[in-house]
């Protein structure tokens, strides 16, 4: 079995082992402003117990961003799983620092070659990345940018694999088209059977993190696990996680666009 789903909108899938819901929807300040989503998330399950997913946010200072972020979300995880499906997960650090990298070389190649095609700088397609390969016995994380990648352990706790870097001001940001983009990456190989798993965009950093540390925010996750674990209609899930993304909760702290991806192993 070989599964995808991809959007800049909603996405939902049940499997043999994973369960998944990812949304990406338009922050209130580009409504405002009539602008799209610049946000993506694209993900894969290799077999029925391998998940490969990704999440991306445009520059929102660019023109092209919302084709750089989807571009390089999909052919990042795409490029992944069929390594994977080819020749199965790495078996030591060096493997899967390779593996992981190949994504990122993959989408910042994709973006040069769009770029040359629309005859633009690549930097009007600049993107953050986030990657993460999860097994029933280990998580394999990747990131250049902001955002986190969240794993939750078989007790229930949350651990951040990886942390949106501390940056003064958007001049300083790091995307993968950035002269330094994929030296700057941050990768994680956590060894554990993880229960949940979340992917979220800088625009929910503030709410899901303690800043500037960057660690776990407990009671943010602890009802969002629960909420995927428990799942049974991942459609009625993926409406429920959208009205909770476009709740006052969240809206009233963030204006920007809102990417979340939860998974749950079975």
């Amino acid at each position: 079995m070989d599964v995808d789903n991809s959007s800049n909108s909603v996405n939902t899938a049940q499997l043999a082992q994973w369960s998944v819901v990812a949304v990406s929807l338009e922050g209130t300040s580009h409504q405002k402003r009539n602008l799209p989503c610049q946000d993506a998330h694209f993900w894969k399950v290799v077999g029925d117990r391998i998940l490969v997913a990704g999440v991306a946010d445009g520059a929102g200072s660019v023109s092209l961003s919302e084709v750089g972020s989807l571009l390089a979300v999909k052919t990042a995880v795409k490029g992944i799983a069929s390594k994977i499906a080819e020749s199965s997960i790495p078996d030591g650090d060096e493997g899967w620092k390779v593996l992981l990298n190949s994504g990122l070389e993959d989408a910042l190649v994709a973006i040069q070659t769009e770029a040359e095609s629309r005859q633009v700088n690549v930097r009007e397609l600049s993107t953050t990345l986030l990657i993460v390969v999860a097994t029933p016995d280990i998580v394999a994380a990747i990131q250049v940018g902001d955002g986190a990648i969240v794993v939750a352990n078989q007790q229930g706790t949350a651990i951040a694999l990886t942390a949106p870097p501390i940056e003064e001001s958007l001049d300083l940001a790091t995307f993968l088209t950035s002269p330094n983009g994929i030296d700057s990456a941050q990768i994680c190989l956590w060894e554990g059977k993880p229960a949940q798993l979340a992917m979220f965009s800088d625009g929910l950093q503030m709410l899901a993190l303690q800043m500037p540390q960057g660690v776990a925010h407990a009671p943010f996750f602890a009802p969002l696990f629960k909420f995927i674990a428990e799942a049974k209609d991942l459609d009625a899930a993926h409406q429920e996680l959208t009205g909770f993304l476009r709740s006052p909760r969240v809206c009233d702290r963030t204006d920007d666009d809102l990417t979340l991806l939860l998974a749950s192993l079975a």
